[in-house]
């Protein structure tokens, strides 16, 4: 999937391949991120796949870049992903509910601290949604008009985020609370 988003990205504009990071980190890192190698790779494949093509830019005193546009075929690809719907939920992958699954011979008030952190860690993460991702999406639209219609639907992949880290702290909250009336004074 990291083909389409670069693919979305380029839709938009040309970029570099660093372009592209950043733009995915300030806006799907939510629910799609990769690392910037990835990226490289797959715009490597990408380009053998005639899907995007790439342009040489000289820089003085720094090695030369490449910057990196949409083909034709790669819209139409784009197109195609878009307009086919999804017929299954992908399965989701979460390390702490994996580790809290067997945590029953843990002791508990190393369990406890750890939700703790955690909470804290998703309470920064729905400030972030709430703020510095809100206001990306409002300064694309004053910048760039003609997104609008996109930041619609940027702002309702926000607000999920939004709404997912305020689940999961209501979550860790009620955990806590059936750990700590559960196993009062119980360790392990």
């Amino acid at each position: 999937m990291l083909k389409y988003a670069i693919l979305g990205f380029l839709n938009y504009r040309s970029m570099f391949g660093y372009e592209l990071k950043q733009s995915m980190d300030g806006s799907i890192q939510h629910f799609w991120h990769s690392k910037l190698s990835q990226i490289y790779m797959t715009l490597k494949s990408l380009e053998s796949d005639k899907l995007l093509v790439s342009e040489i830019e000289n820089q003085d005193d720094k090695p030369d870049r490449k910057r990196y546009s949409i083909t034709e075929l790669g819209k139409q690809d784009l197109r195609e992903w878009l307009n086919k719907p999804l017929l299954t939920i992908n399965p989701h992958k979460d390390e702490l509910l994996l580790k809290l699954f067997f945590s029953a011979s843990v002791d508990k008030s190393d369990l406890i601290q750890e939700l703790s952190l955690l909470k804290k860690l998703h309470l920064q993460k729905l400030k972030t949604y709430q703020s510095s991702t809100k206001e990306i999406i409002s300064n694309s639209t004053k910048h760039e008009p003609k997104i609008k219609e996109d930041a619609i639907l940027w702002e309702a992949t926000r607000r999920m985020g939004e709404m997912y880290e305020s689940m999961y702290i209501q979550w860790i909250d009620e955990t806590l609370i059936i750990l700590q009336k559960k196993f009062k004074g119980r360790k392990s």
